[in-house]
């Protein structure tokens, strides 16, 4: 099928039926003084609910989705959402960018435009971008895909055929964090010769064992993702296993879906438990919003899923990569070990920032970008 506009309607019926949920919402009780400790704090996720409820304009934020072009196609019977927006320069370069769980392509909403229109915000117009940022297979208003094996090989696969075959980029830069990392290293590895560069927010390692001691550095990073296993690494274990249990209670409360996508916005954040310090109210309810009214959050951990019961490729990437590691980030490897799987070409430790840089750091994210991908021009 060929590629088609699409524009985000929400039928006022879904807005009314979640209105009627969230006014029966049944709260849990909480242990005094344990902020957030034991996942999503009760006090601020009623502030945000009565927000949700009574304050939060969902056509307005949908005004501002449709501010974007938007268009969809089908892929080997899968239907993919994209925004596309053409630079503005005299010779853009296509790129690719990929959004994780629990983000969404709202995430990128504060990049598209100083990446498409560099001229506009005071940078050189030649460092222009034609931006493609796809809604992952099972996430927002892309389809869900209705048999196994929908994996991260297989979306890069997809997004490859998209840039290629739909949009006729030949060659193209791809740009990703959290599962759009591991999509960008897999689109690096899998199809160079359709990939100028990669860059990545999260750098995803192979921990093979090895005879050498590790550096005190290499030992620091082991330890902290241990701690992150340990301690919050329980949603991937549950998405990992038991994806479809998950997704009843999820897809049936507006208020359980909101507490296990902000608990990953705060936890994952630059943000110190202060969450609006970092994201306003209506930049977190749109997110969640994009899981609700498609009711995509099922199929979006199911790719957790997929995943773990895949057939593991170590990632071994030969095209130019790119890393900027923001220090709140899940995982902040350190250079060494990543230069063993990566051609790594730039590598920038951010002074700021965590997991969604994109909403975090835009700014400094957009620099990086620029700054990697400038001298891999045609």
């Amino acid at each position: 099928m060929a590629v088609r506009p699409f524009t985000i309607e929400v039928p006022e019926a879904v807005l009314l039926d979640l209105q009627q949920r969230l006014a029966l919402t049944r709260w849990p009780d909480e242990i005094e003084d344990s902020g957030w400790d034991y996942g999503t704090n009760l006090n601020y996720l009623q502030q945000l609910v009565a927000y949700w409820r009574d304050g939060f304009d969902w056509r307005a934020q949908e005004r501002l989705l449709n501010s974007f072009p938007h268009f969809k196609t089908e892929i080997d019977d899968q239907e993919i959402h994209f925004i596309h927006v053409k630079g503005k320069g005299p010779k853009p370069l296509p790129l690719l960018i990929s959004h994780g769980w629990p983000g969404s392509f709202f995430e990128m909403y504060k990049i598209i435009g100083p990446l498409t229109d560099p001229g506009f915000y005071s940078a050189d117009p030649l460092a222009a971008f034609d931006v493609v940022v796809p809604s992952l297979p099972g996430y927002g208003f892309s389809g869900r895909p209705r048999k196994q094996g929908m994996n991260v090989a297989r979306i890069a696969e997809l997004f490859k055929d998209l840039m290629t075959r739909e949009l006729g980029y030949q060659r193209f830069g791809a740009q990703g964090g959290d599962w759009g990392s591991g999509i960008t290293l897999c689109l690096g590895q899998n199809y160079p010769e359709h990939l100028v560069g990669v860059h990545v927010n999260m750098v995803p390692l192979n921990l093979e064992s090895s005879d050498e001691k590790p550096t005190e550095e290499e030992q620091r990073w082991r330890e902290q993702l241990q701690v992150f296993q340990t301690e919050g690494a329980g949603y991937s274990h549950i998405q990992s296993t038991r994806p479809q249990t998950l997704a009843y209670a999820l897809n049936e409360s507006p208020v359980g879906l909101a507490a296990w996508i902000t608990d990953k916005f705060c936890a994952w954040s630059d943000c110190h438990n202060m969450i609006e310090q970092v994201f306003t109210r209506d930049e977190l309810l749109t997110n969640i919003m994009i899981y609700w009214v498609t009711q995509t959050i099922g199929s979006s951990i199911r790719l957790y899923y997929e995943a773990i019961h895949s057939a593991h490729v170590p990632y071994k990437v030969e095209v130019p990569t790119g890393v900027a590691l923001f220090p709140k980030e899940i995982s902040t490897p350190p250079q060494t070990l990543a230069t063993r799987q990566y051609n790594i070409q730039r590598w920038t430790i951010m002074k700021a920032g965590g997991h969604f840089a994109a909403m975090e750091q835009p700014a400094a994210l957009v620099h990086e970008i620029r700054a990697f991908f400038k001298r891999l021009r045609p």
